[in-house]
């Protein structure tokens, strides 16, 4: 008992930060906001990449001939928000001539994990199949762990596609499932050993070159910066090039507002052009 207590805590970000329970609305509000001001002629809403009523994906388009496609994969614990919510952390990217990709995914417990990464690894292959050029992808919490998941040996991406990916940011990831198979969540997750290992980056060997960056807020439970220093030292360790980058004061939530901004370091790792420091 007193290790579940222990590992909830870990994970428990609302918990930490206040008047977090607001996030959810005010974060779908802006993004809302953010839709109804750009011209319609560069959304292009609700592309099906599967059969699942969330299989959907969003794409933005930048004001010229996009350079390539950046998708963001959003967190929320594999078990609540969707694509609508984050619309304006295009902006950065998009202010740079990128494509913005922004896939929904089905949520546990109506899919396993194992499930949602393939869907991800389906949705990038359906954005990619509409925007040429490099791809970048990027993740927020579970979606860290959702994008990580495409650069391992067993990734669901097709060579073509992953021969594509130039850069992968991990924001505030989850890298190492086993330890949540000891929190309540798990009720919703239904997490066993063999798919919480199967789902954890770490125990995983990169495929490829592309580089990792991990990045994590300097105010997070702990737990997730040791999750993302975890994650750049093992795949370091297998001749990977990765980043670990504790930015500031953040925590694990104010560490997304960077990218609305094009000139913000966050932007820039999301594109592939951060020059952080090899851990």
């Amino acid at each position: 008992m007193m290790a579940a207590i222990v590992w909830d805590d870990a994970f428990a970000n609302m918990a930490h930060v206040g008047n977090s329970h607001a996030l959810p609305d005010f974060w779908a509000k802006r993004a809302a906001g953010y839709r109804a001001a750009l011209d319609p002629a560069l959304l292009e809403l609700d592309i099906a990449y599967g059969s699942g009523a969330r299989h959907k994906l969003d794409i933005i388009r930048p004001d010229g001939p996009a350079q390539g496609l950046a998708v963001f994969v959003h967190g929320g614990y594999w078990m609540r928000l969707d694509k609508s919510h984050w619309s304006d952390l295009a902006e950065g990217a998009r202010a740079l001539g990128w494509a913005v990709c922004i896939p929904s995914y089905t949520l546990t417990p109506h899919a396993r994990i194992h499930q949602i990464t393939a869907e991800i690894g389906a949705a990038i292959t359906t954005a990619a199949a509409r925007v040429g050029g490099p791809v970048c992808l990027a993740g927020h919490s579970a979606g860290g762990h959702l994008v990580t998941r495409m650069l391992c040996d067993d990734s669901p991406l097709s060579d073509a596609v992953r021969a594509r990916i130039v850069h992968t940011l991990s924001i505030s990831g989850l890298h190492d499932l086993r330890p949540l198979i000891h929190t309540q969540m798990n009720e919703t997750l239904q997490l066993d050993a063999p798919e919480a290992a199967l789902e954890s980056a770490v125990l995983h060997a990169p495929f490829g070159s592309s580089p990792l960056t991990c990045w994590v807020g300097g105010s997070e439970r702990p737990e997730f910066i040791r999750q993302s220093q975890l994650m750049a030292i093992m795949w370091a360790g297998l001749d990977a090039q990765t980043h670990c980058h504790i930015d500031g004061v953040h925590n694990h939530f104010t560490i997304l507002g960077a990218l609305k901004q094009a000139d913000s370091p966050l932007t820039a790792a999301f594109t592939g052009d951060f020059k952080g420091t090899s851990r």
